[in-house]
């Protein structure tokens, strides 16, 4: 959507790392991450809950320049909910963004359009981002029914935010087909999906006022390395991208980072 604001790099570590090695990936990723291309690019790590202390305290203790973000949270703020965890104690934790409906929940934990949709007011009610994840399956791609499913994900989604809220949440296009596979999205494909995207945010936010050089971000994810980084930044139009596996690499995570800033 160029947004003219920094491009946004996050790294989805899914569950993997426990404490420990979460602070030792932490500190590894400090040493290659350089200060010239943190001036152009955002970079956030969502650890495990479990790991989420223990990542705020080196973050903090140790000047680390990145952000800490979370995996998923409840839509209440606390309540007999077993097993969950409320935006409330994400944001006692200096949580700044929070993924919601990653594809993963969407098909393993049977979330649904509904549960996404009462969980970004929530997020944004603590003062966090939501980085909301939309996109399509191989049988919705092969019957032509991207941007129609898009649509229709981006304007839940936003149902129950108020609309001086939706340039605040984040979009991240993560095509299912993609995830995981190796065979990640064309820049055409992301350019489709951005625009998709754009034309409905817009539409929700009919009528509210935005400033120049703000406005809602739209990520890629799905199978991004070093190699594909930058090309889905400059040539798929993305303001930042989501990285899975290649973000439990101090490595590689550092080299996408150099990667999207070089072309930013």
């Amino acid at each position: 959507m160029g947004t003219g604001i920094n491009k946004l790099i996050c790294g989805n570590w899914k569950m993997h790392h426990d404490h420990l090695q979460a602070v030792s990936t932490l500190q590894a990723l400090s040493l290659r991450l350089q200060a010239a291309n943190l001036s152009k690019v955002e970079v956030v790590v969502h650890p495990p809950f479990v790991d989420l202390r223990s990542c705020q305290t080196v973050i903090e203790d140790r000047h680390i320049p990145v952000l800490l973000g979370a995996q998923n949270c409840h839509s209440e703020d606390s309540g007999a909910y077993t097993g969950e965890v409320s935006p409330a104690m994400l944001a006692r934790l200096a949580v700044s963004y929070v993924i919601v409906g990653h594809s993963e929940r969407r098909r393993l934990f049977h979330e649904s359009d509904a549960d996404i949709a009462a969980k970004v007011p929530a997020v944004l009610r603590y003062g966090m981002t939501p980085i909301v994840c939309v996109g399509e399956d191989e049988q919705e791609r092969d019957a032509g029914r991207t941007m129609e499913r898009l649509e229709s994900q981006v304007s839940i989604s936003l149902s129950k935010v108020k609309k001086v809220g939706i340039p605040s949440v984040v979009f991240a296009y993560e095509p299912l087909w993609a995830i995981g596979s190796g065979n990640p999205a064309t820049t055409e494909d992301a350019l489709v999906a951005r625009d998709t995207i754009a034309r409905a945010v817009a539409r929700a936010s009919r009528g509210v006022a935005v400033e120049k050089g703000s406005g809602t971000r739209v990520l890629y994810g799905g199978s991004v390395v070093p190699e594909n980084a930058a090309d889905f930044v400059k040539k798929g139009g993305m303001d930042g991208l989501l990285v899975g596996g290649a973000s439990l690499s101090p490595e590689s995570f550092a080299a996408i980072v150099e990667a999207v800033a070089a072309v930013s």
